[in-house]
């Protein structure tokens, strides 16, 4: 395991207000950490490390940024009069269950926080750590919307092992979406990123679908690798030593940040067929009024 540096603050908001036209159903977001653990390779969120002062290669990955009073502040803003138990996405720029929350128990505090103000959220992990907290997951999912999304892009363990390192297997990740499920907890798997000629064959995309559906996900929804600056930088090498015969590939694809627009198309074609053929939907909207009676909040 590389040495890991955690630098404490205190931050002014924990909830942050999203407005992306394409991502309706993104609203707010919450982090309680910047930076990440797992070193996925191909993570959107590395260019944020560069506003730090940090870099987006390992500095991404070993200096994180914890907000100590995360909790704290969450509590204050969701027992505002002007709070209207918006849907609230956890772990939008890192995973909120990667090592850090083993010692600051950050996600964890917010998950207390929003049941106990009867607030719905959604939460994206890689982590079968998710499970120490399935009592309060099952708690809240009595009083408000609440859903877990694990990310799975492959269960190729020789590609898995390359582009996600410090990972949980994919299968972890699929059994402990299993035990959410069948705790009540409604849970999805985010086949993401899908990566142009390492993940996109039909043989992967089946593999994964047919996995979510017998591990008892309610859905699965896809995202093609889309290589902001600063992602770009670094996972364009990593492909060059590791995969070099997809580097004419890229230097098509990705003159800019994101997959030609008819590639997308195609490949997210091929993912709704294997919906379909499984009997999956892609993850639907949050309800605009919550759900259940508000909590007593102390």
């Amino acid at each position: 395991m590389p040495q890991v540096t955690f630098e404490e603050i205190e931050c002014k908001s924990a909830l942050n207000r999203v407005q992306v036209p394409s991502m309706p159903h993104l609203r707010w977001s919450l982090n309680p950490y910047r930076g990440c653990q797992h070193a996925c390779v191909y993570c959107f969120a590395r260019g944020n490390h560069e506003y730090l002062g940090y870099n987006a290669g390992r500095d991404f990955e070993r200096r994180i940024i914890v907000k100590v009073n995360l909790v704290e502040v969450l509590r204050r803003e969701l027992r505002r009069p002007g709070w209207k138990r918006e849907h609230v996405t956890i772990g939008t720029a890192c995973d909120p269950y990667q090592q850090a929350e083993l010692k600051y128990g950050l996600t964890r505090g917010a998950l207390q926080s929003f049941r106990d103000y009867a607030s719905p959220c959604s939460l994206i992990t890689k982590s079968p750590h998710i499970l120490r907290d399935l009592p309060v997951l099952r708690e809240l999912a009595t009083v408000a919307e609440c859903t877990v999304l694990f990310s799975v892009a492959t269960l190729r363990e020789e590609v898995w092992r390359h582009i996600e390192p410090e990972t949980a297997r994919p299968v972890r990740r699929l059994e402990a979406l299993a035990q959410l499920t069948e705790a009540g907890v409604r849970c999805g798997v985010m086949l993401a990123p899908i990566i142009p000629g390492l993940t996109d064959d039909a043989e992967n995309l089946e593999a994964v679908v047919e996995a979510a559906r017998e591990h008892g996900a309610a859905f699965v929804g896809e995202n093609v690798l889309y290589l902001k600056p600063g992602t770009k930088e670094w996972f364009l090498p990593f492909l060059r030593e590791t995969y070099p015969h997809l580097l004419p590939q890229y230097e098509r694809f990705y003159r800019g940040a994101y997959a030609p627009r008819r590639y997308t198309e195609e490949v997210c074609a091929v993912v709704q067929e294997l919906r379909e053929r499984w009997g999956l939907t892609p993850r639907r909207e949050p309800p605009r009024e919550p759900v259940g009676q508000l909590a007593l909040a102390l």
